[in-house]
Formats: structure tokens, C-alpha cells, sequence
């Protein structure tokens, strides 16, 4: 029986199944046989699949799971295109150099999706080595990343996607595409690095920090935990006209990223 059938929970497996979609998938990137994909969890090889047939110059497919990576390898065994690699991700991203302009293609793990994104927004190299995201989400996790200032939706995920990264929402995805069928819909988002972003760091993690500790206390208003980022110094607030009476969502993304830079002069 195919591995297939056997989808582990603890690695978050959810098989896309629908070839309709599978389609749709792969049409948003202009794939052509100078192009190098790289496909976070391969899982049952669907995506792989659809993706191969229109002739990249190389697929690298990465998936963590080791029966589901000798699988791929014995359904790939003729496509000398196509390299099957055995690896955590979040591992492999620290030690390679995969050089640039690569496509990256993921149906992600639901209990991993906010930490693989996070790595390939994190990079301290920028313009980073992809062109572009493909990236399925579990919808609610979707609606974070898209979510607007003001709305119940918005926070953490939203403020550091949009900080490198032109985010654009395309369609949301059955559960009924999926075997084992999830509890919750899908949705498929695209990220394109911005080549100029504004508001640059030394650090990336800087502005992970000061989202979570402004977040927090999400329906408080942020002015204790603007004060413990930056000791009761009023200057900064004044500087940056912020007013701390207001609770997190209620601030835009542009003095997040001002703020960040703030704290990381503070930090010299």
C-alpha cells in the first residue's frame, strides 16, 4: 500500500490530491527550462510532479520524512532533474547556498508553516537567493499574514511578512483537495522580495523581538511594554509621534519597523 495512506500527524502531512489545483498552483510562477525550483515537503510527490512537467532546468524536493523521501526517489528514478533530498528544512536552509533566482514551491507542514516562513523572511543576506514564494497555508494562518492594521486578524505574522516581502493572496483551497482531509480550508499566498525595502536592520530578529513583546498584551494599550524595550525613555515615543495609548493592532507597520530600528540603536 502506498505511503500515502499513511500520512503522519506529527509531521503535519495533509497530501494534496487535487490535479485541478495542482495546476492553478504551479501557473502563477513563470516556470521555463532555465528555472530552478525548490519544493519545501514533497510529501506524495503531487506538486513535484506538476511542477516537473513543465521543465524547470532542476527540481530540488526537499522532505523530511524518510519513507516519504525513498518513495519520491523510487516515483523520480528516471527524472535526473528532479534530486530528492532527505532533510528538515529549517536544518537545510542554514547550510546551503542555493544560489538565486530559485522558485520556491511549499505545501507547508500546518504545525511548522509560521516557522518556515519566518527562516526565509529572517535572512540576513537580502535580496535573498528566491524570486519568488508559493506557499500554501492553513486559512486562518493566511488571514494573519494578509491582515490589515485595526482588524482582529492583524499582528506578528502580518508586520514581519510585509516588511520584506510584497505579499498577494490568490485562492483559497478546499479541504476536500487534501487526503487526509484537514479540519480547516486553505489558502495560496505568493511573497516577492522587495529589492528596496525602507527600513533596514542589522539584525532581522530585532523586529521579531519588538512584535512579540509589543503583542504581548494585545488588547492592553503598548505603553508598558514600550517602556521595558526601552526603559521609560519618553524621547523615542516623541520621536516617532506614537501615541501609547493604543493597543498594538491599532499601529501601523511602517512604526513597527521604525521602532525596530530604534531599539536596535539602543542596543549599539
Amino acid at each position: 500500500m502506498s505511503l500515502i495512506n499513511f500520512p503522519k500527524k506529527s509531521l503535519g502531512q495533509n497530501f494534496l490530491t487535487d490535479k485541478n489545483i495542482i495546476k492553478k498552483i504551479v501557473k502563477i510562477a513563470n516556470i521555463n527550462k532555465n528555472k530552478i525550483i525548490l519544493e519545501i515537503g514533497a510529501g506524495s510527490g503531487n506538486l513535484t510532479k506538476g511542477i516537473e512537467e513543465l521543465n524547470p532546468k532542476k527540481i530540488y524536493a526537499i522532505e523530511k520524512d524518510k519513507k516519504l523521501s525513498i518513495s519520491l526517489e523510487n516515483k523520480f528514478n528516471n527524472q535526473k532533474k528532479i534530486e530528492i533530498i532527505n532533510a528538515d528544512f529549517l536544518d537545510f536552509i542554514k547550510k546551503n547556498n542555493f544560489g538565486k533566482n530559485i522558485i520556491v514551491f511549499g505545501n507547508l507542514p500546518y504545525n511548522i508553516s509560521t516557522k518556515i516562513l519566518a527562516s526565509l523572511i529572517l535572512l540576513k543576506k537580502w535580496p535573498p537567493w528566491y524570486d519568488i514564494l508559493i506557499l500554501m497555508f492553513q486559512k486562518e494562518v493566511a488571514e494573519r499574514i494578509v491582515a490589515k492594521v485595526g482588524t482582529k486578524e492583524f499582528g506578528r505574522l502580518s508586520i514581519l511578512s510585509n516588511w520584506r516581502l510584497d505579499v498577494k493572496k490568490h485562492f483559497d483551497v478546499s479541504k476536500n483537495c487534501f487526503f487526509p482531509k484537514p479540519k480547516i480550508s486553505s489558502t495560496l499566498l505568493s511573497f516577492t522580495p522587495k529589492k528596496n525595502y525602507l527600513f533596514r536592520l542589522k539584525n532581522p530578529k530585532n523586529l521579531e523581538i519588538i512584535s512579540r513583546v509589543l503583542f504581548s498584551n494585545r488588547r492592553k494599550m503598548i505603553n508598558k511594554n514600550f517602556n521595558k524595550l526601552f526603559n521609560n525613555d519618553k524621547y523615542i515615543s516623541k520621536k516617532l509621534n506614537i501615541d501609547l495609548k493604543l493597543r498594538p493592532e491599532q499601529i501601523n507597520n511602517e512604526i513597527f519597523y521604525k521602532i525596530a530600528m530604534e531599539y536596535e540603536k539602543l542596543l549599539g
